[in-house]
């Protein structure tokens, strides 16, 4: 097999004297190519959305239809914008939601090909047997079983020459017809955010065309799902995958939409049910990596393990995005709209909060809260709820993470896979389970810790603010900008009990800070330590809690003091 095809090969040979104006030419005759493909590809694009009646006669299937017609990429927006209830009807979403990307399979010839493209050694040195008929056929990339020439039994996943270069110019084009629509239309009218699905659509196009990407997922999911007995995903054969490659191994299996099949092999549907949403919640929750396309294509039983397959969409959280999300689902169980519209800010990172309409998000939060917080955890659906939160954020303004709604959507997806295959397992009761019984005590006392040292920042915050207010008044007062009128009655008591309550707030600010310099000296590990406790931040207890007990004796004595003086009168 000739691995140097023609469309490889260099010349070498160019004089240096020609080298430039060749370069140049070459350039011009590049971008003179690129323009007329992009033009033909439009007027490709505006055939077909007119073959199919779009927009002036468009229905839910014949938008679905037309998708499919204009090919990968456009399946792939109507697979994020299936999602998105917030942009498009019910209808047109559930027709979306059929979208597949499956296509005729390529030629065994033009898999060899792309293969040999890739390795720069024979394909025989690699593989001992490739089978001819593909295990699946996508729109972006098809499937082989085959045999290393080590034994192992492996799947190769191999990207359609050009499907790269054509769904660039694709996402190009989108990108210039979004910006024009964007225009035309203005924000009040706007209802889809056309840019915000094409970067959506631009980001999904960067990870799922580089294969190394998947690769990596691959790798790095072995090694989470390694901690679960009853999990397992393919291992990636890192050296032998590319950009176009993937190599992983073979995994066969009963998929999770077979329900009689998993009968009739004595498992439990429910149990299955529990173990997949329960992990599902650890990847989110706990570990901050998650399969982002749960579907039923890529999940398979076998000998007694969850495999999820196909990892080119995956999502990451920070510590943050993770805390700020357990919190809102507690905001929820106590109907707390205040404190779930203070996660909702906070995962937008809304730089200036005054330009919320903070009563009418509270009431639209009041009244998600009483539709869905008052039912029974069974009866909660979890996906619509979460689809709620994003749409009303949408209304709002408020531009939340992309991984944000890649969770709702997976939410969406692995909801539907339980509601179909497992009703009798609740997705809301595993994971609010799982986040109560996820922390241990020690990670409890330590998260109570950074709770306590978060609500003590704020609270110095607000009083420093108070302060700094009450410094502001005062020069206003002596620049004769403010004007009070204080009427004291009787003697000069009430200035001494301002005096004395500006001194207990003076102590307890100093009794806070050196609580809040020890926690962090506490968790910086610095040495040396007394008692597993650094010495400085040991001493800084121990000094805070001297102060706190003076406090509480000093504020009892008062108040005996007082209570004496008034018997007396």
């Amino acid at each position: 097999m000739d691995l140097h095809s023609d469309g490889k090969h260099t010349d070498d040979g160019i004089t240096d004297a020609h080298s430039g104006a060749a370069s140049v030419d070459f350039a011009a005759h590049v971008d003179e190519g690129k323009r007329r493909g992009k033009v033909a590809r439009l007027a490709q694009i505006i055939g077909i959305v007119r073959a199919y009646g779009l927009p002036s006669h468009m229905t839910p299937a014949s938008l679905r239809l037309a998708l499919e017609a204009l090919g990968p990429t456009f399946v792939k927006v109507g697979q994020i914008l299936s999602m998105r209830s917030e942009i498009l009807p019910e209808e047109y979403c559930a027709e979306l939601s059929k979208l597949r990307a499956d296509v005729d399979p390529m030629p065994y010839e033009t898999v060899l090909e792309a293969l040999k493209n890739e390795y720069s050694q024979p394909l025989e040195e690699i593989f001992s047997f490739i089978d001819p008929t593909p295990l699946g056929s996508a729109s972006l990339a098809q499937v082989h079983r085959a045999t290393l020439v080590t034994g192992e039994s492996v799947a190769i996943k191999v990207q359609r020459p050009g499907v790269r270069e054509t769904m660039a110019q694709d996402i190009s084009l989108v990108r210039s017809i979004a910006g024009a629509a964007t225009k035309v239309a203005s924000e009040s009218t706007q209802v889809v955010d056309f840019m915000g699905v094409v970067n959506e659509l631009w980001e999904t196009f960067q990870s799922e065309t580089d294969f190394l990407v998947e690769a990596r997922n691959l790798r790095d999911f072995k090694n989470f799902v390694a901690g679960y007995a009853y999990m397992d995903c393919p291992k990636p054969y890192m050296s032998l995958c590319t950009q176009h490659i993937v190599v992983m191994d073979y995994m066969d299996g009963i998929p999770i939409s077979h329900v009689e099949e998993l009968k009739s092999h004595g498992y439990d549907l429910e149990e299955i049910g529990i173990k997949l949403v329960d992990n599902y919640a650890a990847q989110v929750l706990d570990e901050g990596f998650f399969h982002a396309d749960p579907h039923p294509g890529n999940i398979l039983v076998r000998e007694g393990q969850i495999v999820l397959l196909d990892l080119g969409m995956t999502g990451r959280l920070t510590s943050g995005m993770r805390h700020i999300l357990k919190q809102m689902i507690f905001a929820v169980a106590r109907k707390d709209s205040m404190d779930l519209k203070n996660g909702l800010l906070r995962l937008a990172n809304i730089p200036d909060p005054s330009v919320i309409n903070h009563p009418k998000l509270l009431a639209e939060l009041d009244s998600i809260i009483e539709n869905y917080g008052s039912a029974e955890l069974s009866e909660l659906d979890i996906a619509d709820f979460v689809m709620a939160i994003v749409s009303l954020a949408s209304r709002h303004g408020l531009k939340m993470p992309g991984t944000i709604t890649t969770i709702a959507r997976s939410l969406v997806t692995l909801e539907g896979l339980i509601d179909q295959f497992m009703p009798q397992a609740s997705m809301v009761e595993i994971i609010s389970a799982h986040v109560a019984s996820s922390r241990t005590p020690s990670q409890y006392i330590k998260q109570t810790g950074t709770d306590f040292a978060r609500l003590s920042t704020q609270a110095v915050r607000g009083a420093l603010g108070a302060l700094s207010d009450t410094h502001a008044l005062t020069q206003m007062l002596t620049r004769g900008q403010l004007k009070a009128n204080v009427e004291m009655v009787g003697s000069e008591e009430p200035l001494r009990q301002i005096s004395y309550m500006i001194d207990r707030l003076t102590m307890a600010l100093i009794v806070v800070g050196l609580y809040i310099g020890s926690s962090v000296v506490y968790y910086a590990n610095m040495k040396p330590v007394v008692f597993g406790i650094p010495i400085v931040g040991f001493l800084g207890y121990v000094v805070a809690f001297v102060l706190s007990v003076w406090i509480v004796i000093d504020i009892f004595l008062k108040n005996r003091k007082l209570e004496k003086s008034k018997k007396s009168r």
